[in-house]
């Protein structure tokens, strides 16, 4: 491959976010002020096939050969959806001595009390792979009993040679505060099998709560190997197009990490694409000014919101993977990871329309075309009408300018498709039933956006929407309308933003050990010991992933609690050297977060600290975007450069000027109805809003 800079230093990187319809890669290389961006459909049956071909083409474009990139950083949704699909590996759990069944038990309680007919998440670990160890370490650390070594060795036999286990989570009783029998039997199950995967529950999730934190171990070691095997294919694919560099991997809390954490902890990478978004969302946040945001990322697959508060998106420290009921707290399987706090709609381009024989009602989603065969307009097999056809038969798509015109998108049989999908079974016209998919979609990322602000406290009027991902601009003004929202942000590149997350977020990763003890009877030497450890751990990771030590920032948390209650907040500490005499600020942090979470205190109730957490981060990364317009851009006239019918519901059909995203300079102005269209998405601007090109190339959109 010719190269315009043969001898340049490797200053490039790409990011890389493979999504369930398309692949999304942003190049960035600061040395020459450069960016592109490039969008492919994605290859299900192996991921990498999309990430070699679409950086083989963007660094085509770019001029630059594998030799100049310095770092890939990736997020994917394989774990997700390894989970979701019960695809993973074949595990068996040691866990001590009578207490083989708590992954069964589980918290003994139903998610729905009146449904007789109940369906919980199926199990990653049956019964007959889960044997018991006589062991026992009481909850102050103490050896009950000791480790009974020959029968850690029996049982690593029974499971890999009898019932062919690929893998083996360790789960004892009070590990989280005294590992030694834990790190014992790894030792003893990797001196008779020394390559296969093992899962320390005090390594995965050193943290109080047994069933969570063995839940944790075995979902780790359930996508370990499948992961282990995608991401060294990944690394040696890349090397074998002769790439020297690094390849990082996104967190589900938003930060960088090195393939080695992500190969020993997969289970921490279980939300690291729509992860990515969150963090593009921050990095306009903070381009804009913005200290209350929507993250509204709306894919081919999927929609996802986050709320981003003062520029930092919501984290929480629990998850529920593979819901059974998708909204449905309790019916998944509980996680104990570091995750970007946000909802999943299945609303996306890619989204199924149909008729439901019960009702007769219109139904749109979860069910997803993906990438094969996609909506029908892709021509590729598809035959069920999907969001996307519904929005090209609308007049929101140009067939001719799909991905800048490298997809062209087929009308007759989208029309055929809703005629004999839809009409024939509503009598409702073709142009009605694919409104009517719009105003369902829309309606349902809408009821679940409220839902999730409602159980926050929070008012929607009082944020700004931030829309990417190739389906969001084109949704994003209906959804603020719907929402009450009365400014919508659109970035630059907005169809590959969560790839631009990956390029932003810093390298990062987060620390907890639990301690329980109330306030006053704590013991500060061991806090300490618990803080420092974490910080050596956290500093060694982050250099490993590329960070200096000296721009390493710590955030020390607790998580508390009044003595007597069943779940803990979080409450940011004053240091991470502490004493007796920081209780009083502690005390005081305490009742802050605990009002704004509940609106009162009990000042006279005893307090607890259950775990202890440090935030490690280093920078993150800075893109001038206006480097992804084309050259070419310049010589594109004023004004409007094609335009086109677009039906809005309570307006009918308008007239809109189609303008090019690439051509508008900063400053210049809209107004509705009309629509701008880059290379990877389309940005509709409803009757009566106006839009302006801010000082960053966004496209700030007001509603009337």
């Amino acid at each position: 491959m010719s190269a315009m800079f043969p001898n340049a230093t490797p200053t490039a990187r790409v990011g890389v976010d493979v999504g369930g319809t398309f692949t999304d890669l942003v190049l960035h290389d600061p040395a020459r002020n450069l960016v592109r961006t490039g969008k492919l459909l994605t290859t299900p049956e192996d991921p990498s096939e999309a990430i070699l071909a679409g950086i083989a083409r963007i660094l085509r474009e770019a001029g630059l050969r594998p030799e100049d990139v310095h770092s890939v950083i990736h997020g994917t949704t394989l774990v997700t959806n390894t989970i979701i699909e019960r695809t993973g590996a074949r595990v068996g759990l040691l866990t001590t001595d009578g207490f083989r069944d708590t992954i069964e038990i589980g918290r003994e309680t139903r998610y729905d009390l009146y449904d007789l007919f109940l369906e919980t998440p199926a199990l990653l670990v049956p019964r007959a792979l889960r044997l018991e160890i006589p062991e026992r370490i009481a909850a102050d650390g103490r050896v009950l009993k000791p480790l009974d070594e020959a029968a850690v060795a029996a049982a690593a036999r029974q499971l890999v040679e009898a019932e062919g286990a690929e893998a083996i989570a360790v789960g004892f009783l009070h590990s989280y505060h005294a590992p030694l029998h834990e790190v014992r039997a790894g030792e003893i199950i990797r001196g008779l099998y020394p390559g296969l995967p093992i899962s320390l529950s005090a390594e995965v999730a050193p943290e109080i709560r047994e069933f969570e934190r063995i839940s944790t171990a075995c979902a780790n070691a359930y996508v370990q190997p499948l992961m282990a095997r995608y991401l060294d294919r990944v690394r040696s694919s890349l090397a074998a197009t002769g790439f020297r560099g690094q390849l990082y991997i996104m967190l589900s809390g938003g930060g960088i990490t090195t393939l080695r954490e992500a190969k020993d902890f997969p289970i921490r990478l279980i939300e690291s694409g729509p992860a990515a978004g969150a963090m593009a969302a921050a990095f306009i946040a903070r381009l804009a000014g913005l200290d209350h945001v929507v993250s509204f990322d709306m894919g081919g697959t999927t929609a996802k919101m986050c709320l981003v508060d003062h520029q930092e998106p919501n984290h929480k420290f629990e998850f529920e993977a593979g819901r059974v009921r998708r909204f449905q707290r309790g019916s998944g399987l509980p996680l104990k990871v570091s995750v970007v706090d946000m909802i999943e709609i299945g609303a996306g381009g890619g989204s199924l329309a149909r008729i439901d024989p019960g009702s007769g009602l219109m139904k749109v989603g979860p069910r997803s075309a993906g990438a094969r065969p996609g909506p029908v307009c892709y021509g590729r097999g598809g035959t069920e009408p999907a969001v996307t056809d519904a929005d090209l038969l609308l007049g929101r798509l140009d067939p001719a300018y799909f991905l800048g015109g490298e997809m062209a998108l087929d009308l007759a049989p989208v029309r055929e498709a809703f005629a004999t999908r839809i009409t024939a079974e509503t009598g409702i016209g073709v142009e009605g039933a694919a409104l009517g998919v719009q105003r369902i979609v829309d309606e349902t990322m809408a009821s679940a956006t409220r839902m999730h602000l409602a159980e926050k406290g929070k008012d929607p009027r009082r944020y700004t929407m931030v829309a990417f991902g190739g389906a969001g601009p084109v949704h994003a003004w209906n959804l603020a309308r719907l929402l009450k929202i009365g400014r919508v942000v659109v970035p630059l590149g907005a169809g590959v933003a969560s790839a631009l997350g990956f390029l932003v977020a810093p390298p990062a990763t987060d620390m907890v050990r639990s301690y329980v003890a109330r306030l006053e009877a704590l013991d500060w030497a061991r806090v300490n010991a618990l803080l420092a450890g974490m910080r050596a751990e956290g500093e060694a990771l982050l250099t490993e992933a590329g960070a200096a030590p000296d721009r390493i920032t710590y955030r020390p948390v607790a998580e508390m609690r009044h003595v007597g209650q069943g779940f803990e907040i979080p409450v940011p500490l004053p240091g991470l050297t502490l004493s007796a005499a920081d209780l009083p600020a502690i005390r005081s942090a305490f009742f802050a977060a605990y009002r704004a979470r509940f609106e009162r205190v009990v000042e006279e109730s005893p307090i607890e600290a259950l775990s202890w957490r440090l935030a490690c981060a280093a920078p993150g990364g800075s893109i001038d975007l206006a480097g992804a317009v084309p050259a070419e851009a310049g010589a594109a006239p004023p004004g409007p450069r094609a335009h086109r019918r677009v039906l809005f519901e309570g307006a009918g059909w308008l007239d809109c000027p189609v303008h090019d995203r690439y051509a508008l300079p900063v400053g210049a102005r809209l107004t509705g109805p009309a629509l701008v269209e880059e290379r990877e998405s389309t940005c509709v601007i409803g009757p009566g809003a106006t839009a302006e090109v801010d000082a960053w190339r966004n496209l700030v959109i007001t509603l009337a």
